[in-house]
């Protein structure tokens, strides 16, 4: 299974970009999180015509979230169902071929003691215990989104720079920790402990080119989905040509049983 997770940052700006990746890198699920559309506004009739089952959750102007699948998912829920939901679509969950899948699009946080950053920190609190509660650290899990935290210096391009900053600050880091201390593991991180390859680079100050960027789109599984990984890493490619999301795809590829094993990755 082929699991990827990209932060569109507006589909309807994007379509033709989506429709294009989808069929070239014919992934098995992807989450997309930053629709900036209502289910209604996404275009699931040409994302159905490439093979995907769409779930949606999506919010008008701003945040939304989506899984895209090509074996039609089951038990979705939408949002944390934990009573305290607000207008933000930022969680949406399905099951696809026996695996739970989540697609997450956490708060920014703004500035630092705005807030907007508390707010955050309280989201990654009922984060956890949405985990806690509804989930259990050997099932089949993966939990993929835009997590809008770098969590160690080595996924941030100049982490001086950055120190207590929005994104890299260490309440922030400490949060996302706790969060997947409940028994997630960076999928990126058991394949790769290098330096220097993100998921998102500022539009300004020719922050691509310069490889300027934060890792802040992760792909997290369970441990006996960890088990299965076979590859992970970052399409840099998407992030290149005219009107690109500031974000790249992340993605990992599990062995399930069953599955025939794939001869080439689609992604390198």
């Amino acid at each position: 299974m082929l699991v990827a997770s990209w932060n569109i940052n507006s589909v309807r700006a994007r379509t033709e970009r989506l429709l294009g990746w989808l069929e070239a890198r014919r992934p098995d699920v992807v989450c997309l999180q930053e629709l900036k559309c209502t289910d209604e506004q996404f275009p699931s009739e040409p994302v159905r015509a490439l093979g995907y089952h769409p779930v949606l959750f999506g919010q008008k102007t701003y945040n939304g979230v989506a899984i895209l699948a090509r074996v039609e998912p089951e038990r979705i829920e939408r949002g944390f169902l934990d009573g305290e939901d607000d207008e933000q679509a930022r969680v949406v969950s399905a099951t696809v071929a026996g695996v739970r899948v989540t697609s997450v699009y956490a708060p920014n946080g703004q500035a630092v003691d705005s807030p907007a950053y508390h707010q955050k920190l309280a989201w990654y609190g009922r984060f956890r215990r949405w985990l806690d509660l509804r989930h259990r650290k050997d099932d089949l899990l993966v939990v993929c989104g835009d997590f809008n935290v770098a969590p160690e210096e080595r996924d941030v391009w100049d982490p001086k720079l950055w120190e207590g900053q929005t994104l890299f600050s260490l309440p922030e880091r400490a949060a996302l920790r706790h969060a997947v201390e409940f028994g997630l593991e960076d999928t990126f991180r058991r394949l790769h402990p290098e330096p220097g390859r993100y998921s998102w680079w500022d539009y300004r100050m020719l922050g691509f080119q310069k490889n300027r960027g934060l890792r802040l789109d992760h792909v997290y599984a369970t441990a006996p989905l960890t088990a299965l990984l076979r590859a992970a890493g970052v399409d840099r490619e998407a992030r290149k040509g005219v009107q690109p999301s500031d974000h790249a795809p992340a993605w990992a590829r599990f062995g399930l049983p069953g599955e025939p094993e794939a001869h080439e990755d689609r992604f390198e």
